[in-house]
């Protein structure tokens, strides 16, 4: 038999479901969904390369990622181009103002070293009475490679080569001027130990602060090398992006009229111009500059070098040739069968011969030629006044002999001083050609970084600007 359902809890259960909400309060809200998130597993990174991956299907989204990479590549271009350049450009800058200046100083501190030799070396010569001119110019020497070596060391980093020389220089300077001073003091006086103490200074201007000089000029030397080798090495990262950047734009401007048969995009056409013109001013400025380069080292750094060996070759002569009369023979080569001043007198000799003919084969123009031969029949003379004064010393006339290579008439120090002033003006020209070939090479460059930054951000712009010029016409 079938019982009713309960009427209180019917009637109870209709109240529940009907009954009307109370005055004062505030139905139930449901629950909000949950917010939509990437899928499990699935991070930012994802969810971004997702997105422009359905980016990448529309045209709009192509073209903004296209527009994206071209203004990257053409600033990209732009940047690179400014740092490697200036980069080469501080590098010329170095060949001009430090490196080779420089190695101009450490040449001209061997040359003043062995100037002050040789001229110790023919005051002696001249009697108990040392010429005036003849220590003014010994102590201009000094001076002159004293204030030469306090220049370079402020110029050079302690921990180098370099300064390890130029303290070796200074340490041993005092002493050689301490040695002339006492033989001086004791040719005044007419005791033979003046003789001896000017063999000793000379042995200590050969042994030790010649070869220190020559080692300053040999890093220095170097180091021009290097900063020179640096200024004309061929920019390639900026060369790549370079073309890349053009053959990118190139490219999008033959898809832009592939799609909508307009031959021009304005902001593209200067973004292309833009980048053709910083990477044709790259390449003109780096040809410039290498060829100058090429001209400064072929017409004016290796003339240098070889002059300045001529220089020193001479130099070593007078100062071999004067300690011949001062040692009479005193001290013999190795072997103890000839003299070991007039020895090292002949190879000197034979060095700036060999010197002078390379010189003249790299001189470039008459400017630079003159000198050279002035030099040359300087020294051909030298050689024969330098044969009589030998005939005479042997003969036992000696101060016949003296008066040949002190003498103020046709003496071999006349030849000498010729021999010098004639490098000396080759030198000013070869310095002078170099100067001017060094700067015309550093000047290539250097309105090339700001000029490549600007042209790059323009070009970026352009590029910018031409791509939403298209994007506007889905809007």
């Amino acid at each position: 038999m079938t019982h009713p359902p309960n009427a209180s809890a019917a009637s109870a259960a209709r109240g529940t479901a009907t009954a009307p909400a109370r005055p004062g309060t505030v139905p139930a809200q449901p629950s909000p969904a949950p917010a939509a998130g990437p899928p499990a597993g699935r991070g930012a990174w994802a969810v971004g390369r997702e997105k422009l991956r359905e980016a990448a299907t529309t045209e709009p989204g192509r073209l903004q990622i296209l527009g994206a990479v071209l203004a990257l590549l053409v600033v990209a271009f732009g940047a690179v181009t400014a740092l490697e350049v200036t980069g080469r450009a501080s590098a010329a800058d170095d060949v001009v103002s430090r490196s080779q200046p420089l190695s101009a100083d450490a040449a001209a501190i061997y040359r003043s070293l062995a100037d002050a030799d040789t001229t110790a070396a023919s005051g002696f010569l001249a009697g108990t009475l040392e010429p005036a001119e003849s220590r003014a110019r010994y102590t201009r020497d000094i001076t002159t490679a004293s204030r030469l070596l306090v220049k370079a060391a402020s110029n050079t980093d302690g921990s180098s080569e370099s300064a390890r020389e130029i303290a070796t220089l200074n340490e041993q300077l005092p002493r050689y001027t301490g040695l002339i001073e006492r033989a001086r003091a004791a040719n005044r006086q007419g005791l033979p130990l003046g003789g001896a103490y000017l063999r000793y200074a000379n042995q200590q201007m050969s042994s030790a602060l010649l070869p220190a000089a020559e080692r300053l000029y040999a890093a220095e030397t170097e180091r021009l090398h290097r900063d020179d080798d640096s200024a004309r090495a061929w920019p390639f990262l900026s060369l790549a992006l370079g073309l890349l950047a053009l053959g990118v734009l190139v490219w999008a401007q033959r898809r832009n009229y592939a799609r909508t048969n307009r031959v021009f995009n304005h902001g593209l056409l200067a973004a292309t111009a833009a980048t053709v013109v910083v990477l044709l001013w790259l390449l003109a400025a780096h040809t410039v500059t290498r060829a100058e380069l090429n001209n400064a080292r072929a017409h004016g750094q290796e003339s240098l070098q070889v002059l300045n060996t001529a220089r020193i070759s001479s130099l070593t002569a007078r100062a071999n040739e004067n300690l011949t009369l001062v040692a009479r023979g005193a001290v013999l080569t190795e072997d103890g069968k000839n003299d070991k001043y007039e020895a090292d007198y002949t190879a000197s000799m034979s060095a700036l011969t060999t010197a002078l003919a390379t010189a003249r084969e790299l001189a470039d123009d008459d400017a630079g030629r003159g000198p050279v031969e002035d030099s040359a029949e300087g020294a051909a003379e030298w050689r024969e006044r330098h044969k009589d004064a030998r005939a005479k010393d042997e003969a036992g006339d000696y101060e016949g002999a003296l008066s040949r290579v002190v003498g103020a008439g046709e003496s071999t120090g006349r030849s000498f001083d010729e021999v010098d002033a004639a490098l000396e003006r080759a030198l000013a020209h070869e310095q002078t050609e170099f100067t001017r070939s060094a700067g015309d090479a550093r000047d290539a460059l250097t309105a090339l970084p700001l000029g490549a930054a600007a042209l790059g951000i323009l070009g970026a712009a352009g590029a910018v600007l031409g791509i939403n010029r298209r994007l506007s016409e889905y809007r």
